[in-house]
């Protein structure tokens, strides 16, 4: 027989477990975006995710997809705060006229990285830069984000330029796509367990205008090179060498597919915050029951990199070349194991 304070204790464990049940009923659902996700040839024209990278072993990845000829060149002229996302960001133009968004702290240099590999395998990526040191001219005396990552005389240091003279029209659902199921949706499943980026919520897809077509991309891609999932110091978890050499990769191969462990469910501890927790949950199913031939189609493509393409991508993104050649060996460990599926 329970004692009246055991009793107590289990309706109260009764009473949170409900509300963790409710909690997760209202939280699966993919994260909504302010902007109406659009559907595949919905603008009209053609819809474009992917493109035959045939010329993949002599793409320039230190430029990445806007080549040199793209790049920014300062000084830059404060524009606005874009409080979205987690990051602090502001928009800029620079000498030539070029509008830019600029990112701060931990996720720039991981996605500026990041895109160069996205974008070696066929996929569609924004045009992003790194840049050590940037001066911005009429920047605020107080941000509302960001304040300590700027110096005097509206220096900033470590940051990442994206262009921004493309239109965004929408976001899209991982789950609803039009090219949900096809070999190249898995391969790009495949890709964000690759590079580590956990952080795989619908609203960091976006659908641009690209004269008559709707491009498809994943466009926020900070969120990569550290732990398979979202860690405390979040320092861990984003462009973290260390984390990302101790970080599992494959979680499980079967006879006709294979579960990768990123994006990883966060640990227990997360659910002081039941919504986000319930949340992150969600996104697991984006790396499990991948078919092998279409992982080992996405390793058989990136084979082709040469190791010196690799270790651009990262010195582009301001690592150092001790870092970059420690990244190039675990990526080319990480290709190996698709390729041999």
């Amino acid at each position: 027989m329970f004692s009246l304070e055991k009793n107590h204790q289990s309706a109260r464990l009764g009473c949170l477990l409900a509300v963790l049940a409710l909690t997760a009923s209202t939280a699966l659902p993919a994260d909504k975006s302010s902007e109406a996700p659009v559907a595949q040839n919905a603008t009209g024209g053609s819809a474009v995710f992917w493109g035959d990278p045939s010329d993949i072993a002599a793409r320039d990845l230190f430029y990445g997809q806007g080549g040199k000829a793209h790049e920014p060149h300062g000084p830059f002229q404060f524009e606005k705060e874009d409080l979205n996302g987690s990051n602090p960001k502001f928009v800029v133009h620079d000498r030539d006229g070029v509008e830019w968004k600029v990112k701060l702290g931990l996720e720039a240099r991981p996605e500026t990285a990041a895109t160069r590999l996205v974008w070696a395998a066929g996929y569609y990526v924004s045009e992003d830069y790194f840049m050590r040191e940037i001066q911005i001219d009429g920047i605020p005396a107080r941000l509302h984000r960001g304040q300590k990552l700027i110096g005097p005389g509206g220096i900033a240091h470590n940051v990442r330029l994206k262009r921004e003279d493309e239109k965004k029209i929408g976001t899209w659902q991982w789950d609803t796509v039009g090219f949900a199921g096809s070999r190249e949706w898995n391969g790009l499943r495949v890709l964000m367990a690759v590079i580590g980026n956990w952080d795989l919520k619908d609203t960091n897809n976006s659908v641009y205008r690209k004269a008559a077509q709707s491009v498809y991309m994943v466009s926020d891609l900070g969120a990569s090179f550290g732990t398979a999932g979202v860690s405390w110091p979040i320092s861990r978890a984003k462009g973290n060498l260390t984390s990302y050499s101790h970080s599992k990769f494959i979680r499980h191969i079967g006879p006709d597919t294979v579960d990768f462990q990123a994006p990883a469910r966060p640990g227990f501890v997360r659910i002081v915050n039941p919504k986000a927790y319930f949340a992150r949950i969600h996104l697991e199913h984006l790396g499990r029951n991948v078919p092998r031939a279409d992982a080992r189609w996405l390793g058989q493509l990136l084979s082709r990199l040469a190791p010196a393409q690799i270790q651009d991508a990262f010195r582009a993104a301001g690592y150092s070349p001790q870092e970059a050649q420690a990244f190039v060996r675990l990526l080319e460990d990480r290709i190996a194991a698709l390729a041999g599926l």
